[in-house]
């Protein structure tokens, strides 16, 4: 749930921010771009620290090979992907790619749920509201890569 409030208050700060006066944020794809990013790094933080990293290490489906590397690989992509976001010139281009990563990493969401993990002492975010989650994440991306 933490990914979802960081995408929603990154972006509604980020659109009060362009309607203040900040000219880089005046609309809705620009303010996207930031809880987006925000989301991001919030997210990346975890595949580098403590009881979330072991947490996603379990969440990697058991016949992938070296689920610590796979983490590590794709906290840094979500890294520079959130940072990507925030520069105009390859906002769309990093979208998209965090779209397919998205896309990507859903099973490990789906092996997760089906195996009944803890994620940092808790459980994982079932399945159903996992995959309404991605759906906005996705969409998110989405508008991001084809927007105005």
């Amino acid at each position: 749930m933490a990914p979802l409030i960081a995408l929603i208050a990154g972006t509604a700060l980020a659109r009060l921010a362009g309607l203040a006066g900040i000219a880089a944020l005046d609309g809705w794809i620009a303010a996207l771009r930031v809880g987006l990013a925000v989301m991001f790094a919030l997210t990346a933080v975890a595949h580098f620290a403590g009881r979330r990293r072991a947490g996603l290490i379990a969440m990697v489906p058991p016949r992938l090979p070296r689920p610590d590397l796979l983490v590590t690989v794709t906290g840094v992509l979500e890294l520079v992907g959130a940072v990507g976001l925030l520069l105009p010139a390859t906002a769309r281009v990093a979208a998209a790619g965090l779209g397919l990563l998205m896309l990507a990493m859903f099973p490990a969401n789906v092996s997760a749920a089906r195996r009944q993990l803890t994620l940092g002492g808790r459980p994982v975010t079932p399945l159903g509201q996992r995959t309404a989650m991605q759906v906005v994440f996705v969409a998110a991306a989405t508008g991001i890569s084809f927007g105005a």
